[in-house]
């Protein structure tokens, strides 16, 4: 008798443990493994910033942005067509076009041709101020603007200002104006392309538009390096810069968006926007420590105070959609 009852008290323990086993299995499958996808993206769009600086130092930036996303949304597509996924149909089709200019012909390559002529930090810090072009957007349609986005405007132009206390002497070189002009110009197309993405978002899977985008991009760039005579061959392409694009490709391109689309399908709006935030200061720490970037007091000052007034324009935003 003791026996039988010293093997079902072992049995029942045994039960419960794998009761608790998968229990847990489960939840880090539904929590740990977002919040784990949420912290790749943090960071390694951050180092992004770094391999495209590198990159252009040798190369022209649209032609690097070119051979990018053509192996990227050529990996992507091929995936999709040997899984036998459903193209895009009818008007999915003009989206997904408006939506390749928008983010990569304009966006993506712009801010990777702006960092041949500032720092990485920098163009990290100007690359996260797009929600403010949406307040801006938002306003000149005549809508509403809540008063903590007004708050959060002031605050990160404020910020900005700060930054821009150590470029002033800067701003006397033509090539540092016109990487601030590029970088500017394509926060506020990736402000519209954020905007048409919620108002025109297609119904199908959202990695397959994603390879197709890159995929056409990549197409438009480098027909555009060539007609303009401003590409070099793929035999005069250093090695840095290959494996520049290597590494943008793989991590930024591929890994990093598969990532970043997860954990913004698993996660609230509110924890995904984090990456927003830490994404600048990887890239300004990197610079500084493989660049030798300058990482002031005004910068790590003014770069907060940006930061905050970010946070203020999207924790508004966030509340008006509630």
């Amino acid at each position: 008798m003791k026996l039988f009852w010293d093997t079902h008290l072992r049995n029942q323990i045994y039960n419960v443990k794998a009761r608790i086993k998968n229990a847990v299995s489960t939840q880090i499958n539904a929590v740990g493994l977002p919040i784990l996808a949420l912290c790749w993206v943090c960071f390694f769009w951050g180092t992004t910033w770094i391999a495209s600086k590198e990159g252009v130092r040798h190369m022209p930036a649209l032609q690097l942005v070119g051979i990018r996303q053509f192996i990227a949304g050529f990996l992507y597509v091929a995936f999709f067509l040997y899984k036998k996924a459903p193209w895009p149909k009818g008007k999915q089709w003009k989206t997904i076009l408006i939506l390749t200019v928008l983010n990569f012909v304009f966006s993506n390559a712009l801010s990777t041709w702006g960092v041949k002529y500032i720092s990485s930090g920098l163009g990290a810090i100007i690359g996260a101020i797009f929600p403010l072009w949406i307040v801006f957007i938002t306003l000149f349609r005549g809508e509403r603007i809540a008063r903590l986005s007004i708050l959060g405007l002031v605050v990160s132009f404020a910020g900005v200002c700060v930054i821009f206390y150590d470029y002033l002497g800067d701003f006397l070189k033509p090539d540092f104006r016109f990487g601030i002009f590029l970088s500017l110009l394509s926060t506020l197309t990736w402000a519209f392309g954020s905007l048409y993405t919620k108002k025109k978002a297609a119904s199908f899977n959202p990695y397959f538009s994603l390879g197709l985008q890159m995929l056409i991009s990549s197409i438009v760039l480098l027909a555009i390096t060539g007609a303009t005579g401003t590409g070099i061959s793929i035999t005069s392409i250093p090695a840095n810069s290959w494996w520049a694009i290597a590494y943008l490709t793989i991590i930024g391109s591929i890994l990093t968006f598969i990532a970043f689309i997860y954990a913004l399908q698993k996660l609230p709006p509110e924890l995904n926007s984090i990456y927003a935030y830490v994404n600048p200061i990887v890239a300004v720490l990197l610079g500084a420590l493989i660049f030798g970037e300058p990482l002031t007091v005004a910068i790590a000052i003014g770069g907060a105070v940006t930061l905050f007034g970010l946070y203020l324009v999207n924790y508004s935003i966030r509340k008006a959609r509630v």
